[in-house]
């Protein structure tokens, strides 16, 4: 008897729930601190950004304007500053802030859906595809509509054929590595594509305008273009929010989320899908913008943990504050304007290189 009572005086205690609730609580009080900080962020860049620029608009006359055009009446400005206001920086802060939140929500799930914090919103092709399309467009001399739309279309393409490839060749066996193998194949394809194009387009002008689009930029995007925007990217945020909990689910692996009675392939599909159009329709008005899909996430997961329900609502804010910074420099740090792909490649480079020397001991 006395023995027994030792044992179990000696064993180690376990560990009890309320300390899992309070970490729980704790880790849920961290996130809404964490998403109060990102929106008074972007809150503050909305409002810098419409003085930022060449030609000087006073705060009131913004804040007037604004109010006055939400009541349709008229003013006291002149028709520069409108023009500047509502016709240009206006359109170029809401193209930012849909445009980043797309990429980091999108390079969320897609690194949920791969189990891999290494995983950027072109690992399918998405991005090469959609820049066949463009690039393709411009060589044929079509309109800006057209040149958007074809790049959305080929973006989907891309990586419907990836994964096509993928169940064709896999048959349902290691679907997730298949996939991505796949995504690189078809990648590179189109990409070759790409310099295909580059090739045939006249030096003096279809090529310049093509790799200028292929840097990344907001400049021309205006209302009707977020008006089309509008649509696969609510078709892509939403479902990716409401299924951001099966995210956690699938990071269990396939046989441990269906035991807990979700449906991984539907959930991959979904996923994938509502991914794919984001990055897609970005592509299509922004052109090529990398390292924002990689970076915002990395930068959630380390200030409130992997739960992908704050990750993904928290990238979507993130991504809109970040963007909307690094387009602010890109128009302001020069006489000229800079790609927004160029400032956040030398943006993501060092941050690559710092996570990687962060994690050196984990290896």
């Amino acid at each position: 008897m006395d023995r027994e009572y030792s044992a179990v005086q000696t064993a180690p205690d376990p560990v009890q729930p309320s300390a899992y609730l309070h970490d729980y609580r704790e880790k849920r009080k961290r996130a809404v601190w964490v998403a109060l900080g990102f929106l008074a962020v972007l809150i503050a860049v909305v409002c810098i950004s419409f003085l930022l620029g060449r030609y000087p608009v006073t705060p009131d006359t913004v804040v007037r304007m604004l109010w006055y055009k939400l009541w349709g009446l008229s003013g006291d400005w002149t028709t520069v500053e409108e023009t500047v206001v509502l016709n240009i920086r206006l359109p170029r802060i809401l193209a930012a802030v849909a445009v980043g939140s797309a990429l980091s929500v999108s390079g969320a799930a897609y690194q949920g859906i791969f189990k891999n914090p290494m995983v950027s919103p072109d690992i399918l092709g998405a991005s090469a595809g959609a820049s066949v399309g463009a690039a393709l467009a411009l060589l044929l001399g079509w309109s800006t509509a057209m040149v958007q739309a074809s790049a959305f279309v080929l973006g989907i393409g891309a990586v419907a054929l990836a994964y096509t490839l993928s169940r064709s060749i896999g048959r349902g066996n290691n679907m997730v590595l298949l996939l991505v193998l796949c995504g690189m194949v078809v990648s590179t394809l189109f990409q070759a594509g790409v310099s295909i194009i580059k090739y045939l387009a006249d030096p003096d002008s279809t090529l310049p305008e093509i790799t200028y689009w292929l840097m990344g930029s907001i400049s021309k995007v205006g209302y009707n273009d977020l008006a089309y925007f509008l649509i696969p990217y609510l078709i892509g945020v939403i479902p990716l929010l409401l299924l951001r909990w099966k995210l956690n689910v699938l990071s269990f692996g396939d046989e441990e989320a269906k035991a807990l009675g979700v449906n991984t392939e539907q959930t991959r599909v979904i996923c994938i899908v509502c991914a794919t159009l984001l990055t897609a329709a970005t592509v299509s008005i922004s052109g090529t913008v990398g390292w924002v899909g990689l970076m915002i996430p990395h930068l959630v997961r380390f200030l409130v943990g992997p739960n992908y329900k704050a990750v993904l609502p928290l990238s979507l804010l993130g991504g809109a504050a970040f963007m909307l910074i690094v387009d602010n420099f890109c128009r302001c740090m020069l006489a000229y304007e800079i790609p927004l792909g160029i400032l956040t490649s030398i943006i993501g480079g060092p941050f690559f290189v710092l996570i990687l020397y962060q994690r050196k001991g984990e290896a």
